[in-house]
């Protein structure tokens, strides 16, 4: 079998990609202190944008996720929204269900008609369970169906340790989550609805004057944090799911189980503090951009760039970002037709000999197959290279 052609590269300050047959001088010992021990039954520590795992500790366990349950809740209904299905003005008539659910409310009236934005704020911001069900109601027709829907997209977004019964997180026998699908539930809440997740930073929120405030303690302690949610039950106990961003990193962390409001707070301040201080996030290579050239046969050009489909980034021990190398290797016998986004290769990062990530090299264009001429050309350089 033919082997893949194979070239290497420094990664200097972690913005320019150099050909060169220096070797980098002899770097120290890479040392990074260890993940806080957070007072909690599992937690979870993900780079936003790289998806890599900084912290964990029993991050697939199941456990009641609480009035996390409305991340997913606000999750679907944004899907609904983005897909014309529903409107932030349309009115939602409020049933007496959603007006008698117990726990957290909103104080919506029993056949009064709320705008879905005021729900959403209502939920995300006062975590109202009221509010939660009358949305779940008002876009699946009952709160059963919309759990479907909430397992579909948990199924779509691998969370494999995920099962939801309702909308609100109130306990139920088997509605449960983990921290990590809960890290991969607001990745994905953040990447694809921005517009809307403005309101998990909204510190309070007034609705039939009665005004409530957000439960998560870190909008005033951390300028950085912007996000997400808070929730508890006795089954639960106190959960938090935050996100902040400094500079051009964001952080997402996960604690569950904690004994109070105040301890939730301080674990997840103490896992987004470890996660800044060592550690940085840098975008490598921009998604479609060429990084390399090669031969492509049997097609109406001879010249084929390959490149990412998407960005890259990397998270790297902070002060070694300048150390990581960056392997190219494409593939011996590249053969037209081949179409824009076909795999040729991989991109594969270490650093210390460690791997950091790999990631497909895909052709950038298609290239369609050549004339008669072309094709019996290439086939009598492929048959004399194998000799």
């Amino acid at each position: 079998m033919s082997q893949p052609l194979r070239m290497t590269f420094g990664l200097f300050g972690g913005l320019l990609l150099l050909f060169t047959s220096l070797s980098l001088p002899a770097a120290g010992p890479i040392f990074t202190p260890a993940a806080p021990s957070a007072a909690a039954s599992s937690f979870f520590l993900l780079d936003f944008n790289s998806s890599r795992i900084l912290a964990e500790k029993d991050a697939d366990k199941r456990v009641a996720p609480a009035s996390l349950t409305k991340i997913m809740t606000a999750y679907v209904v944004f899907r609904e929204l983005k897909a014309g299905h529903l409107t932030l003005d349309e009115k939602v008539t409020i049933s007496q269900n959603a007006w008698e659910t117990g726990g957290s409310k909103m104080f919506v009236e029993v056949n009064k008609q709320v705008r879905v934005e005021d729900l959403l704020q209502g939920m995300i911001i006062q975590s109202g369970n009221d509010a939660s069900v009358a949305l779940a109601e008002h876009v699946a027709g009952s709160e059963q169906t919309f759990a479907t829907m909430m397992n579909e997209q948990a199924s779509r977004l691998g969370m494999a340790n995920s099962h939801f019964e309702n909308a609100t997180g109130l306990p139920s026998p088997n509605h449960y989550s983990s921290a990590r699908d809960l890290a991969l539930l607001a990745q994905a809440m953040i990447r694809e609805f921005p517009e809307y997740y403005r309101w998990d930073s909204q510190k309070e929120f007034t609705y039939n004057g009665i005004t409530q405030q957000n439960r998560n303690l870190l909008l005033w302690r951390d300028p950085s944090v912007d996000g997400l949610k808070t929730g508890f039950t006795d089954d639960a106990g106190y959960c938090m799911v935050a996100s902040a961003k400094r500079e051009d990193m964001r952080l997402i962390s996960v604690v569950m189980g904690t004994a109070s409001a105040n301890a939730r707070s301080n674990e997840s301040q103490s896992l987004l503090n470890y996660g800044f201080r060592f550690f940085e996030t840098h975008r490598l290579y921009e998604g479609g951009k060429p990084l390399a050239e090669t031969r492509i046969r049997k097609g109406v050009t001879s010249k084929l760039a390959v490149g990412l489909a998407e960005d890259l980034y990397v998270t790297a021990p902070r002060k070694h970002f300048n150390e990581l190398k960056a392997e190219t290797q494409i593939d011996k016998g590249v053969f037209a037709p081949l179409n824009k986004g076909d795999t040729v290769g991989s991109l594969n990062v270490t650093l210390a000999g460690d791997a950091i990530a790999s990631k497909p090299l895909v052709a950038l264009d298609s290239v369609a197959e050549g004339g008669l001429f072309r094709r019996l050309y290439d086939a009598a350089i492929g048959l004399l290279e194998k000799e």
